[in-house]
């Protein structure tokens, strides 16, 4: 890789005070850029730029228990939002935050720590929704800028090296609301970028849509009262099962799990996961070889841990690339259809691999794929795939079969295995299985789509 050089005069290193190559090299493409075309700060095209502000954790609900999502910094991801890792609040606390809700259309940025300068629009999926103090909410008022452009050109290489240019180098790295409006905007009549990007997130709320529908579905052929089940907290365990159970771990015997899995035994046929799939563990590539996101080069390949499923696939932006010769070299077998299904961590995160994904998949994963025996069953990947992101069958059955190493919770791959999946009707199944088929081929086409606004927008400021 070639070098570059440029030279400082000293009078601008005291100016800020700073002393990174990078920046100066930054300053010096940003005052060519600014030859090129014209640049408008957020502050002269937004108005009600401020932080967000975040309720006591303990008022955090999931979706069942309360009905106004609550955005995280870790939920804002480059150019969409993460909504199956984010945590709802009650009317009550909701009501707190009149002055920090989002609404369609608004730009939200991450403006502390490792997820710093991601950026999102608020599509019309997201209503009565609020979010947390360590982002920052922009609304446009100037209609003559689209909020997708905007929020285009800040997630571009160039935006991000702007972005990384004006925070302030503490202890955290942070953006202050101050330098949020400070941020220059280019004006480019390029009306294909917004269009692009708002046709991907539409296509993205229509397939999680899909796959919510198919959730309900399975939940209405399944026919169990799951809430009816009992939820007791102190439990007692003879001598004799506690010395037959296959794990020694008072989560294996708690009544909500084991009871919750003999409901849907009484109702359907189960087949283990290990009899209808083989499992291929992810690789740790080695952090010395991680590359970030503004390092990277042109045949970089994602790498993707744990954090880096969202909406259920692949973060097709994450936090690490890893060179191409080391893709090579591992020659991972992952392809379209594979299932995901993280056993590090947060345990029981499922995804699913599109046909645009070309990525190292991490050792924090266990990836599956169906053999020949689940045709017998008339399984699909789709079909167990959406069989895992149901609660009460991958999450509990996760639970049971975790334990803690040091403090790191860990679930085996052979205990994966024997994680039972119902066999509900044909019928439903095939249902399910078209609908999201539907869904990721909806992801997939919203990929392909993101990655075109990222090059078009990049290829104007190759300088």
């Amino acid at each position: 890789m070639a070098n570059r050089i440029t030279s400082v005069q000293s009078s601008e290193i005291f100016n800020i005070n700073r002393f990174e190559p990078k920046l100066f090299l930054f300053q010096r493409m940003l005052r060519i850029a600014q030859n090129r075309y014209k640049f408008v700060s957020i502050d002269s095209i937004a108005n009600d730029i401020k932080r967000g502000q975040s309720p006591k954790p303990e008022t955090y609900k999931d979706k069942n228990s309360g009905k106004y999502l609550f955005i995280r910094t870790a939920d804002v991801k480059k150019y969409q939002f993460n909504t199956e890792t984010a945590v709802y609040l009650t009317e009550k606390t909701y009501c707190t935050q009149k002055s920090n809700r989002i609404t369609k259309d608004d730009i939200l940025i991450s403006v502390v720590g490792n997820y710093l300068g991601s950026t999102s629009v608020v599509p019309k999926s997201v209503e009565k929704a609020t979010f947390n103090d360590n982002s920052a909410r922009i609304r446009i008022k100037d209609k003559t800028i689209s909020p997708y452009y905007v929020s285009a050109f800040l997630n571009s290489v160039f935006g991000q090296e702007l972005i990384q240019s004006m925070v302030t180098r503490t202890g955290q790295k942070i953006l202050s609301a101050g330098n949020v409006k400070r941020l220059y905007i280019p004006l480019i009549d390029d009306k294909v970028i917004e269009n692009e990007y708002e046709t991907a997130i539409k296509k993205l709320d229509e397939a999680n849509s899909l796959i919510q529908k198919a959730r309900e579905l399975f939940y209405s052929a399944l026919g169990i009262i799951f809430y009816a089940i009992d939820k007791e907290k102190v439990f007692s365990v003879s001598t004799t099962q506690f010395l037959n159970s296959d794990l020694w771990t008072p989560k294996y015997s708690y009544p909500l799990y084991v009871n919750t899995l003999k409901a849907i035994q009484n109702k359907w046929p189960t087949v283990c996961i290990g009899e209808i799939a083989n499992l291929k563990k992810g690789d740790e590539a080695g952090s010395e070889s991680y590359i970030g996101y503004l390092d990277k080069r042109e045949g970089d390949v994602p790498f993707v841990r744990t954090s880096d499923i969202i909406n259920y696939e692949i973060d097709t932006y994450p936090d690490f690339y890893i060179p191409e010769e080391i893709y090579n070299e591992l020659n991972q077998d992952f392809k379209e259809g594979d299932i995901l299904f993280t056993k590090d961590g947060k345990i029981g995160m499922v995804g699913m691999i599109t046909k645009s994904d070309k990525a190292i998949i991490s050792s924090g994963f266990v990836g599956m794929r169906l053999n020949n025996k689940a045709i017998t069953y008339g399984i699909t990947p789709e079909y167990l795939f959406l069989s895992l992101t149901i609660k009460e069958i991958g999450i509990y059955a996760s639970k049971r079969r975790t334990v803690v190493a040091s403090t790191i919770p860990h679930l085996r791959e052979e205990r994966i295995k024997e994680i039972e999946i119902p066999i509900i009707d044909s019928r439903s199944i095939q249902e399910i299985t078209e609908m999201v088929k539907r869904a990721f081929s909806l992801k997939d086409e919203k990929k392909v789509l993101l990655m075109s606004v990222r090059k078009k927008m990049d290829s104007y400021f190759k300088i």
